[in-house]
């Protein structure tokens, strides 16, 4: 049973930094693709960032690029999400996604398991 565990979501103000977690159990860790999403009230759930199962390749959002890093520790089967210079509109709960195909996805289409989601708050 596939389980992926966000943690590291906080209240926060503007300009600051948080470090998302994401803890995978039940699948072949170094065979997935990772990412985040994130979805806001009343809003669909968006693409943040991506990477490839051996971490050499990484996507972002366009809104999210030079502030946030995604990186991932395959010995601990776990991903990250550093997000620096914080604005209100970051504001949303963070999902970890896991992808079987391996390589940088954007879509929710290519998600295979989801988390629970983190809360992110980010105050002006």
């Amino acid at each position: 049973q596939v389980q992926l565990v966000e943690s590291g979501g906080a209240l926060v103000q503007a300009g600051g930094s948080l470090r998302l977690s994401c803890a995978a159990s039940g699948i072949t860790f170094s065979n997935y693709a990772m990412g985040w999403f994130r979805q806001a009230p009343g809003k669909e759930r968006e693409f943040v960032a991506s990477i490839s199962w051996g971490g050499r390749s990484t996507y972002y959002a366009d809104s999210v690029k030079s502030r946030f890093t995604i990186s991932r520790d395959n010995a601990k089967n776990t991903v990250y999400l550093q997000m620096n210079s914080l604005k209100p509109e970051d504001t949303a709960v963070y999902y970890c996604a896991a992808s079987r195909g391996g390589t940088t996805f954007t879509r929710v289409a290519m998600v295979a398991s989801w988390g629970q989601g983190t809360q992110v708050t980010v105050s002006s």
